[in-house]
């Protein structure tokens, strides 16, 4: 497995978001995870991305562990995340928002930036191309050089997305894409989405309220309520379960 996560536990005082929660991601899968508000799902990735270290358990992906790791180096390791809310900044264009997210690999000395020359260069050529490139997949050549803070909101949504794109992720995390988009808007960000995984070849972890999307485009499926896994499976075996029925519609178990 690429992904692994195991009996992870988070606690805010009081407050225990996670209890022993296990997932497991192959490489090239596209996994959603579901469940009622408060459930715990942007608390397990912010696991899974170290914004959140778990007070148990353990996260490991391609054999690196990622239960103390910092957000930074989980970033060196190939996963990227798009958060719910817009994390872009509004006073820059598109282009500079995704040639700013390539900073983490920039590996040159002050005098080199400052001069532009020797590895600057080859390391700004390297960001610029990978960037155009991410602008041209999410067709967002005619907003290149508009103010992220200008546009509408759905291709705010689609930025933010490009954003986390651009760090060439081997996973990527994504944290309710599709919130507050209309119908026509929702049905470009899928196209977007499994396009990433079936060009990009990128493992996909998505968070989305839509059950009708998720149990369109998802490989498996993992059910969160009060922060514990209740059900997983394939988008027919969850939907037809009678605790993720309860989660949702308050219908009681026999």
């Amino acid at each position: 497995m690429q992904l692994l996560v195991d009996k992870v536990g988070l606690a805010f005082g009081g407050l225990r978001a996670l209890s022993e929660v296990s997932l497991e991601v192959a490489q090239g899968e596209l996994v959603s995870i579901i469940g009622p508000n408060g459930a715990g799902k942007t608390s397990l990735l912010n696991c899974i991305s170290g914004f959140y270290h778990p007070d148990g358990g353990r996260i490991t992906f391609e054999g690196h562990d990622l239960t103390r790791a910092s957000p930074h180096q989980v970033t060196q390791y190939g996963i990227a995340r798009a958060f719910q809310n817009i994390e872009l900044f509004n006073g820059l264009t598109v282009l500079e928002n995704l040639l700013l997210a390539r900073h983490t690999f920039s590996r040159y000395n002050l005098l080199e930036a400052v001069l532009v020359y020797g590895p600057a260069m080859k390391v700004g050529v390297a960001n610029r191309r990978v960037v155009e490139e991410v602008i041209d997949f999410m067709d967002l050549e005619p907003y290149r050089k508009a103010l992220v803070g200008d546009l509408p909101y759905g291709v705010r949504k689609r930025v933010e997305v490009a954003r986390a794109l651009s760090l060439s992720p081997k996973l990527l995390l994504l944290d309710e894409p599709m919130a507050g988009m209309t119908l026509e808007e929702k049905e470009d960000m899928v196209r977007y989405i499994l396009d990433i995984r079936a060009e990009r070849g990128t493992t996909i972890i998505l968070i989305e309220h839509d059950l009708g999307v998720v149990m369109d485009i998802s490989d498996r499926v993992y059910v969160l309520d009060f922060g514990q896994v209740i059900a997983q499976g394939s988008p027919e075996e969850v939907s037809s379960n009678p605790r993720v029925q309860e989660a949702y519609v308050g219908v009681e178990t026999p």
